[in-house]
């Protein structure tokens, strides 16, 4: 098994540094990927502190990858060397349950195999995300990135693209239809840039109101600022959808009040605790609350092809692989505009 650079996470406690990753042989329907740019998602810090409570150490975290195909299994005919392509959340699923049927492979009904700090489909083999070098992945979960999109700004798109996207596209919005996001991150930021491509109006939500004026350069015709009474009021029954990105715990209730009659939240984020939920707030317009997880293999690269048709890519600040655990406190801290990518040739 050929031996790669990595940056991996040994305890909960230590800072990430240099690791020494073992890649699986080529297969015959496997794509070894050179990495060129790698996204740093929040979860990536969940995993590699295990705040989630599920970490097995060493965790190499990233699932926003893009790089060059350097080599193909002898059965693979969707890619050839040299090609570019991306990995986003999840490496694998069974393949035969309904879902995975459906092209919704993030549904697997038996469980899908994520990027990193997961099992791949046997069951026992450890996978290893994209701070590292290389990746090895099954053809059938490699995308094709258009060729008039720069690469660092790509990243992104395969887990904050499509996790904004998805939902947006389930939801069927279209011009004239009024959404409404909350939280202006890196998840928050690609949902005003995609709905706004959509057509939609699009309203951002937040408590910050130096945020008004980036929202507006990414597409939001119109901004509320929601501590202020008089704002919220006017903001009353106005919104058909609204895109909730906040991961942080907050009052749901808050924000189902802003919807229509059949207007729907979506919640994008995963609060560490239980949130209640007035049903009254439901009741009374017939109102609705949708999760939404990433989406599927078919569905990405719909939203890889629509963000190229429409020149969308993520705002990204690029660091070498050294600034991670830098990079790792200034997101806890909302300090970058809207999310941090590696250049992985600084691994090298």
């Amino acid at each position: 098994m050929p031996t790669v650079k990595a940056y991996a996470a040994t305890h909960a406690d230590l800072p990430l540094g240099p690791f020494d990753l073992e890649r699986r042989d080529l297969g015959p329907l496997d794509v070894q990927i050179e990495i060129l740019y790698c996204g740093v998602c929040h979860s990536d810090i969940h995993t590699a502190r295990n705040e989630w409570g599920a970490t097995m150490y060493p965790v190499v975290p990233g699932h926003e990858i893009v790089g060059k195909v350097s080599a193909i299994g002898s059965e693979v005919t969707r890619y050839k060397v040299g090609d570019t392509v991306g990995v986003g959340v999840f490496v694998d699923s069974c393949g035969h349950c309904a879902n995975c049927h459906d092209h919704l492979e993030q549904y697997c009904e038996n469980g899908h195999s994520q990027t990193y700090n997961s099992l791949l489909q046997d069951k026992k083999t450890i996978t290893y995300g994209g701070y590292s070098t290389h990746i090895v992945v099954t053809e059938k979960f490699v995308l094709r990135v258009p060729g008039n999109l720069p690469l660092p700004g790509v990243a992104p798109l395969l887990c904050a693209g499509i996790t904004t996207y998805s939902p947006l596209r389930h939801l069927n919005v279209k011009k004239g239809d009024r959404v409404a996001v909350v939280g202006l991150g890196g998840l928050g930021h690609m949902a005003v840039k995609l709905a706004a491509a959509m057509g939609a109006e699009v309203t951002m939500l937040s408590r910050s109101p130096e945020k008004a004026q980036d929202a507006k350069k990414l597409g939001a015709q119109h901004f509320v600022l929601t501590t202020d009474p008089e704002q919220m009021k006017m903001a009353k029954s106005y919104f058909h959808y609204i895109i909730n990105t906040v991961s942080g715990v907050h009052d749901y209730n808050v924000y189902l009040p802003l919807l229509k009659t059949n207007g729907t939240m979506v919640v994008l984020g995963a609060p560490p605790e239980p949130s209640t939920v007035q049903a009254g707030l439901l009741l009374r317009g017939r109102k609705s609350i949708l999760g939404s997880l990433v989406g599927g293999i078919k569905e990405t690269q719909e939203m890889l092809d629509f963000c190229s048709e429409h020149g969308i890519v993520s705002e990204v600040e690029v660091i070498p692989i050294q600034q991670i655990n830098e990079a790792y406190e200034r997101t806890i801290a909302a300090d970058v505009r809207y999310r941090f990518v590696i250049d992985m040739a600084s691994l090298k």
